[in-house]
C-alpha cells in the first residue's frame, strides 16, 4: 500500500480528534500532502472502523481514488495555494464551533491568537460544505493565516507538519472557550495593534 506511514498517521490523528472531544462520530477531516495531491480521511467511516486501507487519495489534477470527505476540495484548494502547509484539520469542535455561530472571529483578548499568524482567528463566511464557494471563502480568509472559522460551521487549521496542524486545532479551541467565558462575564478587553505586533515578531522566532 503506497504511503503507509502517512495512511496510518492519519488514521492516529482522526482517532485523536475524537478522543478529545474535538469532532463526534464522522463529522471532521484531515489530510497530508504527498507529491501528487493529498490522503485524506474518508467519508462517514468511524473513527473505530477507519483504516489505512480506508484512507482516500485526491490528486491536484483528476479524480479521487477511494472516498474522500465531502469537505476533500478545501483541503486540496488550499495546499494548491499554500505550498508552504503539508497538513490541514477540520473539526466541529464545541467552543469555536458557538463562536463561528454567533459569526463572530476570535479577537485578540488573548495574545496566543498570534499562533496562527495575525491579530485575530478570522471568520471565514459561510457557504454550503463541500462546495467551490466554501473553498473559495477559506482560501481567501486563510492567504496568510493558518486557522479560521468557519460562520455556522467549524474550525480549519493547518500547518507545516500534521503535528502542527492539529496542535493548532487544539488551541483554537482552548482560545475559543476562553474567549466565550469571557463573553458570559463581560466584554473581553483586546489588546491593541501595537502590542500584537509585538506579538507577532516574537512568534515569528518562535517556530510558528
Amino acid at each position: 500500500m503506497d504511503h503507509e506511514p502517512e495512511r496510518i498517521a492519519l488514521v492516529e490523528a482522526y482517532r485523536a480528534l475524537l478522543a478529545e472531544g474535538l469532532i463526534v462520530g464522522s463529522a471532521g477531516n484531515v489530510s497530508l500532502r504527498i507529491a501528487s495531491g493529498l490522503l485524506i480521511t474518508p467519508s462517514a467511516v468511524p473513527a473505530a472502523r477507519m483504516g489505512p486501507q480506508d484512507i482516500a487519495t485526491v490528486p491536484f489534477d483528476g479524480a479521487a481514488d477511494g472516498k474522500p470527505s465531502s469537505e476533500w476540495r478545501f483541503h486540496r484548494d488550499l495546499l494548491v495555494a499554500r505550498p508552504d502547509l503539508t497538513a490541514v484539520v477540520h473539526t466541529h469542535s464545541p467552543n469555536a464551533t458557538a463562536i463561528a455561530m454567533l459569526r463572530r472571529p476570535i479577537p485578540a483578548a488573548h495574545y496566543m491568537v498570534a499562533i496562527a499568524g495575525g491579530k485575530e482567528i478570522p471568520l471565514a463566511p459561510y457557504a454550503t460544505f463541500g462546495t467551490a464557494e466554501l473553498s473559495a471563502a477559506i482560501c481567501a480568509t486563510m492567504a496568510r493565516l493558518d486557522a479560521c472559522l468557519l460562520a455556522n460551521h467549524g474550525v480549519v487549521a493547518a500547518g507545516a507538519t500534521l503535528a502542527k496542524a492539529m496542535d493548532l486545532a487544539r488551541e483554537v479551541e482552548l482560545l475559543a472557550k476562553v474567549y466565550r467565558m469571557a463573553l458570559a462575564a463581560g466584554e473581553p478587553v483586546v489588546l491593541p495593534d501595537d502590542e500584537m505586533d509585538r506579538v507577532l515578531e516574537q512568534f515569528r522566532g518562535y517556530g510558528r
